[in-house]
């Protein structure tokens, strides 16, 4: 439990083992900062087709509005999850775990601390969401409403997810519902927390990398830190109220055959507020074959 970042982050400076090697003029030089087009999933439906294949094939990345999910319930979803990591350090100490296979647990930098040659700067909680009967036992029981409302959104997350499939089956002239059942049957939720760091030009959330799910339903808050590589570039993905971030995975890539593009982003730090984001990825089960569709 001392290991957590938010445990120590307002009684000491930066350890060397957060020091990620670059100079914050590095960092500032090579990222834009940019509002990207959301898509609005009760437009036409064809229009809406044509801008998630557009931006999954430019960019791996999009945003969603008027998607269908309460802003009541996402808003309450943020609060539990912001909660959760406000509690005192003996109502998260059962959950905190440095066993990888652990199916739900809090640590910190990654899943693998003792491997990192850097640390990254957050916390993370994470457990499976499928079957829901099943996971919700294993899930935090505090705060009291975590449970109930956590499970609710997860539901929407998922049904969410499952619409922006079909629209990409549809896209990629695949059958309706080719996502469904083994291929999208795997749903787990991460949920980072970044406290406030003395030095962001020495540290990241997270490192470059490029998902491994299928698809990655991504609820961010109002702070900014997300950054997309494009053509060599970070390219900052602003804060939109009432937003999902949204991007295509390898197993996505793999089976479109490499028509869509899984790809690179990190998370950039900062001095002045908290950043709490909850991440849905959807994966296939692991006895599901993932390969190019042969259409």
């Amino acid at each position: 439990m001392d290991k957590l970042i938010s445990s120590w982050y307002k009684d000491q400076s930066l350890p060397e083992s957060l020091q990620i090697p670059f100079t914050c003029k590095t960092w500032q030089a090579s990222c834009s900062k940019v509002q990207h087009r959301a898509g609005n999933l009760s437009h036409d439906r064809t229009l809406v087709v044509q801008q998630i294949l557009k931006a999954s094939q430019e960019f791996g990345f999009f945003q969603v509005i008027n998607h269908g999910v309460s802003e009541d319930l996402m808003n309450d979803t943020m609060n539990v999850f912001k909660e959760f990591f406000e509690l005192p350090a003996e109502d998260k100490a059962d959950l905190y775990s440095e066993e990888f296979n652990r199916p739900c647990k809090l640590y910190t930098s990654s899943a693998n601390y003792d491997g990192d040659k850097v640390h990254l700067w957050r916390d993370s909680l994470r457990h499976p969401c499928h079957p829901l009967e099943e996971c919700i036992k294993i899930w935090p029981q505090k705060p009291t409403r975590y449970r109930e409302i956590v499970a609710a959104y997860s539901i929407e997350a998922k049904k969410l997810g499952s619409r922006i499939l079909d629209l990409i089956s549809e896209g990629l002239g695949l059958d309706l519902g080719y996502f469904g059942d083994k291929l999208s049957e795997s749903v787990v939720i991460s949920v980072n927390h970044y406290p406030p760091c003395p030095d962001p030009s020495l540290t990241l959330g997270i490192a470059k990398h490029c998902d491994p799910s299928l698809l990655t339903i991504l609820l961010q808050g109002d702070v900014f830190g997300l950054q997309v590589l494009n053509d060599g570039k970070w390219i900052g993905v602003e804060p939109l109220h009432n937003a999902f971030v949204v991007n295509i995975g390898h197993q996505l890539e793999v089976v479109s055959n490499n028509r869509l593009k899984g790809a690179e982003h990190r998370v950039v730090t900062n001095s002045t507020v908290a950043r709490t984001t909850a991440a849905i990825f959807l994966n296939p089960s692991e006895d599901c074959i993932v390969e190019p569709a042969k259409s």
